[in-house]
């Protein structure tokens, strides 16, 4: 199989954990950057790891769709804490 045809069977991945903090009015806001990941697993350590530092994590990985723009719907991979919704 080609290079070429194996990148077509496996789409491109972001693979992103999200941490919060609390603001001093209570807001949540975020803790860090968002931190993109290779894989699912690396992403979920770092969750777990920032989980007893944070308000909230969220780790989650969605495909990326190039050829219309956009991304695929995403899947959490870990959360804990509080976090806001998803869009």
């Amino acid at each position: 199989m080609s290079e070429l045809a194996d990148a077509n069977d496996h789409p491109a991945r972001l693979i992103v954990v999200v941490a919060f903090s609390r603001a001093d009015n209570g807001q949540l806001v975020p803790a860090y950057d968002p931190m993109q990941f290779d894989t699912p697993q690396d992403t979920t350590r770092m969750a777990r790891y920032l989980a007893v530092k944070c308000a909230g994590v969220l780790a989650w990985v969605r495909d990326t769709q190039p050829e219309a723009g956009g991304y695929g719907p995403p899947t959490v991979l870990f959360q804990s804490g509080d976090v806001p919704a998803m869009e």
